[in-house]
């Protein structure tokens, strides 16, 4: 338990650390910003859809009396909606990560320079980071499709399938968050699984603080610069390198 409240502390260090910047406080919400507009609009037009979404996954229950009908359909809206909420907490970590690359490599580097730096930093082709961020995302469909049909679980849909859900979707976070610096020291995603996995607690108390601020509406644009500021940190401490800052953070004027 201390571990994975010392991985939701990195959260707090991250936006303490991120945020003592005003020029990459500005930087960090473009991507966000515009990713949440994306989203945004995706999931009004699912909202407006899901009645017809939801008869479409219901067919079986075509015959049914209308009351039993209209339960089966409301439990198959709310598990849709419930599985598009969790791949979307995922996949905006995944798109604004693509969608700010330079964005968040500069956030992310800017810290590091303040906790010692990265020798012999190595440079990565932008399409290796969407490879490994695909993968990421299909792993999660793997897993979000098993849970929608478990949410139709009665008492266990409604409470059990919640809490999977978070953790699942925290871990993906937090393998996600730590790949700017893993990328930078030429370790691909699963070099980052690995190492993740031996500080399991860690990384879940990092990734489902993400998520849980993720649930609120509009949150995640603030959050997510700082979770990149966070997953940084987090790198760090797998690695078994000082998150201990040795360089005073001085703002650029002009």
């Amino acid at each position: 338990m201390r571990d994975f409240f010392d991985g939701v502390r990195l959260l707090g260090r991250g936006l303490a650390m991120y945020g003592r910047n005003p020029r990459l406080v500005l930087l960090g919400l473009i991507p966000a910003l515009i990713t949440a507009l994306l989203f945004t609009g995706a999931f009004v037009a699912l909202v407006l859809f899901v009645d017809d979404l939801a008869g479409a996954v219901t067919w079986f229950a075509d015959d049914w009396a209308p009351g039993a009908r209209s339960a089966a359909r409301i439990l198959a809206g709310t598990g849709i909606v419930g599985a598009a909420v969790v791949l979307a907490i995922v996949s905006f970590t995944a798109v604004t990560l693509l969608v700010g690359d330079p964005f968040y490599e500069k956030i992310s580097k800017r810290i590091e320079d303040r906790l010692g730096g990265v020798p012999q930093a190595v440079d990565v082709r932008w399409w290796r980071s969407l490879l490994d961020s695909a993968r990421l995302i299909l792993l999660s469909l793997t897993v979000t499709v098993p849970l929608f049909l478990a949410s139709f679980i009665p008492l266990v849909g409604q409470t059990l399938i919640p809490v999977i859900g978070a953790t699942v979707g925290g871990w993906v976070l937090a393998v996600e968050l730590v790949g700017v610096p893993f990328n930078r020291r030429g370790m691909r995603l699963p070099e980052r699984r690995r190492m993740l996995r031996a500080h399991r607690p860690l990384a879940l108390g990092f990734g489902m603080s993400v998520f849980v601020c993720c649930l609120i509406p509009f949150v995640a644009v603030l959050v997510m610069p700082a979770a990149v500021a966070g997953g940084t940190l987090l790198a760090r401490r797998v690695l078994g390198l000082s998150t201990e800052v040795t360089v005073a953070d001085q703002p650029r004027r002009g």
